[in-house]
C-alpha cells in the first residue's frame, strides 16, 4: 500500500486511491482521479474514482448538494473529491479491491478537467480495440488496468535489475547514442551531419564496440540498461526502431563466468516477478549445443517446456522395406525425422486423422507413424514395412516404450517440419507446462556459414567472437568445421540474447575477417576504434545482453512485444501517435545538406 501522510499531501489529495483502510475510517480526505466508472442505483449514486495507485468507491445520496454534479460526470473525467470515510457493510465488501472494505461518503467534487469529444478507446471496459486506434491513442490505453500494470511490472523489473547487478560489482556506464555506422547485421539507423557535409552519425544497433572498448579502458565489469536502434522488420517478439537490453561485459572471464553471473541476475528476477505458482529453472541453467538444438528441437531457441524430442532415422529407413521413404533417402530429396510421443497410443483415432490432416495441409503427404506394442512389434499405417531389428533400432533411438507412438517425417526440410509437429502435438495433448519458466544456454555456434545468395563464407553470428581454437583454427581448419565461444540464453522458446567470449587478439580478428572476405583495410577503416585498442593490449573479456522487452513480455504473460512497452512503433515502424516518421522542411534539409530524390517508378 502506497501511503500518502500529511508530511507528503498536496493541495489537490490526501491520499491516493489505494491508501484508505478501515483504520481511516472516519477521517476527512481529498482524493483525485479518473471516473472510472458511475453507477446509478436509483437515489443513491456510486463513483469509482481511478488514480494511478488504485481504485476507490465513492457514494453520493440523491440529498448531497453535488448530486446533480456528479450525476452529469462523464467517465475519464478527471476530479477531486473530499469527503468521510465510512466503513461498508459486510455485504457489500468488495475483496478484490485494495480498497474493497471502505467507501468515501463525498460532500465535495471539483472537476479539473472533462472530456470534450467521445473517447475512441474505452478504458472502463476490457474489450479489444484495433491495434492501430490502440497506438494513436496510446495515453487512453494506457489507462486501461493491464496496460498500466505492464509498464508498472517494466519499471520494477528494470530497478531490480539494476540493484542485482550493482550487487554484483558492477558499474553502470552510459555509451553514445550518436556513432559510427558499423557492419552489424541488421540496417543502420542514419542521422546526418550538419557541420561535416555529406557524412552521418549511427544509431548503436547495440553499445557492443564502446562496451569492449570499456574493457580494454580497465573498467572490468560494465553494466547498461542500453537503447539499441535496428531498421528492421518488426515481429511479435521484436520491436522496429528501437529496443532495450541489458548490457554487459566482464574482463578476464570464461563462458562459465559470464554464465555464472547471469543465471543468477535471471532467476532472481524470474522468481521475483513470476505470476503466482509459476516456477523457475534453478541454476545452473542446461547447456545445449547448437548442433543437438537444431536436431533434437528442430530449432536454436529451444523451449524445454515441451518433453518431447526430435530424432535422426534417416539412417534406418535408408534400406529399410518402406520404399515410400528409402527412395526419397537415396535421391538426396529427403531425411527422416522423429518424434516419440509417451502413451499416446490410448489416443482416439480422431487424435490421429486430424494430426495428418494437418500435416496435409503443411506440405507434406501425411504423417507416418508406429505404434509400440514391444520394443521390436509396433502397430500402424507404416509397421508392416519395418523389420524387427529396425522397430528395436526406432525403439532404442527414441527410447519408446509399450503403448508408446512415434511419429515420422520424411521430407527435405524434415528438420523444420518436426519443429512444427512436435509443437502441434504436445499442444494437443497439453504436453506444455503453462506455470514454469524453462531456461537454457545455447552453446558451440558456428563462427562461419556459407551464403548461397553471395557464394561466400560469412560470419554466422557476431563477428567480434574468439573462435574456439583462437588464430591456429582459423588457420588450418575448414571455416564451416570452426565452433566459436558464442552463446545464447533462450526462457520458453524465446532467445533473450546473444553473447560472446570477444576476440582481444588484433591478429585474430584480422584473419576471422579476411575468411569473412574482408581486408585489413576494410577492418582498419570500419573498425578503427577497436582495433587500435587491441594493439594496445585488451585483456581477454566476453558478455551477454538480455532483452529487457523480452523479459517483460515473458513475464506479463504476454506473447506481443507492444504490450510491455509505453509508446512503441506499429509493425510499420510508425509512431502513430506523434506522427513520426514525418517530413522535414526545406530549410531542415538544406541545412542539412540533403536533397530528396523524386520516386522511381519499378519495372
Amino acid at each position: 500500500m502506497c501511503a500518502m501522510t500529511n508530511k507528503n499531501a498536496t493541495i489537490f489529495r490526501t491520499h491516493t486511491c489505494n491508501d484508505l483502510g478501515v483504520g481511516d475510517v472516519g477521517s476527512k480526505v481529498s482524493l483525485c482521479g479518473f471516473v472510472h466508472r458511475i453507477r446509478d442505483h436509483g437515489g443513491l449514486l456510486f463513483i469509482d474514482l481511478r488514480d494511478h495507485y488504485g481504485t476507490t468507491q465513492c457514494v453520493l445520496q440523491q440529498d448531497s448538494a453535488v448530486f446533480s454534479v456528479a450525476e452529469k460526470l462523464k467517465d475519464e473525467t478527471v476530479i477531486r473529491i473530499t469527503g468521510a470515510v465510512v466503513k461498508r457493510d459486510s455485504s457489500t465488501i468488495n475483496a478484490a479491491m485494495g480498497t474493497g472494505e471502505i467507501e468515501l461518503q463525498v460532500d465535495r467534487i471539483e472537476v479539473l478537467s472533462e472530456p470534450s469529444c467521445v473517447l475512441p478507446v474505452q478504458v472502463n471496459v476490457e474489450n479489444e480495440f484495433p491495434e492501430e486506434t490502440r497506438l494513436t491513442y496510446r495515453y487512453l490505453d494506457l489507462r486501461k488496468r493491464q496496460m498500466h500494470e505492464n509498464v508498472v511490472l517494466r519499471s520494477r523489473i528494470i530497478s531490480y535489475i539494476r540493484e542485482e547487478m550493482t550487487n554484483q560489482g558492477f558499474l553502470e556506464i552510459q555509451t553514445p547514442i550518436l556513432t559510427a555506422s558499423s557492419p552489424e547485421g541488421a540496417r543502420d539507423y542514419l542521422v546526418p551531419s550538419r557541420i561535416s557535409r555529406g557524412k552521418f552519425y549511427a544509431l548503436p544497433q547495440a553499445p557492443q564496440q564502446f562496451k569492449q572498448l570499456l574493457m580494454v579502458a580497465g573498467f572490468d565489469k560494465y553494466f547498461q540498461i542500453a537503447p539499441c536502434f535496428r531498421d528492421e522488420d518488426a515481429r511479435a517478439d521484436r520491436s522496429p526502431g528501437e529496443f532495450y537490453q541489458l548490457d554487459m561485459e566482464m574482463s578476464f572471464v570464461s563462458q562459465e563466468d559470464v554464465f555464472a553471473v547471469l543465471e543468477q541476475v535471471l532467476h532472481r528476477t524470474f522468481v521475483k516477478f513470476a505470476p503466482a505458482n509459476h516456477s523457475v529453472s534453478p541454476y545452473p541453467f542446461p547447456r545445449i549445443t547448437f548442433d543437438d538444438a537444431m536436431l533434437h528441437y528442430g530449432s536454436d531457441k529451444p523451449d524445454l517446456r515441451n518433453p518431447l524430442l526430435i530424432q535422426d532415422v534417416t539412417g534406418i529407413f535408408r534400406d529399410s522395406s518402406f520404399t515410400a521413404f528409402s527412395d526419397a533417402i537415396k535421391t538426396g530429396a529427403a531425411i527422416v525425422r522423429s518424434i516419440n510421443v509417451p502413451r499416446a497410443s490410448s489416443e482416439p483415432r480422431s487424435f490421429f486423422e486430424k494430426l495428418d490432416d494437418w500435416a496435409k495441409k503443411a506440405g507434406l503427404p501425411g504423417l507416418g507413424y508406429v505404434s509400440m506394442v514391444s520394443p521390436s512389434e509396433a502397430k500402424g499405417p507404416i509397421a508392416k514395412f519395418l523389420s524387427q531389428e529396425e522397430l528395436q533400432r526406432i525403439a532404442d533411438i527414441n527410447k519408446a516404450q509399450p503403448g508408446d507412438v512415434v511419429f515420422f517425417i520424411c521430407h527435405k526440410d524434415a528438420a523444420k517440419i518436426a519443429s512444427l509437429v512436435r509443437s502441434k502435438v504436445a499442444e494437443q495433448l497439453g504436453l506444455i507446462d503453462e506455470n514454469s519458466y524453462k531456461f537454457c544456454w545455447v552453446v558451440d555456434f558456428p563462427m562461419f556459414e556459407y551464403d548461397e545468395e553471395q557464394k561466400q563464407i560469412v560470419f554466422s553470428h557476431n563477428p567480434f567472437s574468439m573462435p574456439q581454437g583462437g588464430l591456429e583454427a582459423l588457420q588450418n581448419q575448414d571455416p564451416l568445421s570452426i565452433k566459436a565461444y558464442q552463446y545464447d540464453i533462450v526462457c520458453n522458446g524465446v532467445e533473450l540474447s546473444s553473447g560472446a567470449i570477444r576476440n582481444h587478439s588484433p591478429e585474430v580478428m584480422y584473419k576471422a575477417f579476411e575468411i569473412a572476405g574482408h581486408s585489413r583495410e576494410f577492418v582498419d577503416k570500419k573498425f578503427s576504434g577497436m582495433i587500435r585498442a587491441f594493439k594496445c593490449g585488451a585483456p581477454p573479456h566476453g558478455g551477454c545482453a538480455p532483452g529487457i522487452d523480452r523479459i517483460v513480455m515473458l513475464l506479463a504473460k504476454t506473447e506481443n512485444i507492444r504490450e510491455v512497452i509505453a509508446f512503441p512503433f506499429n509493425q510499420q515502424a510508425q509512431d502513430l501517435m506523434m506522427g513520426a516518421p514525418a517530413e522535414v522542411t526545406e530549410q531542415q534539409l538544406k541545412e542539412l545538406h540533403i536533397a530528396i530524390l523524386p520516386e522511381t517508378k519499378k519495372r
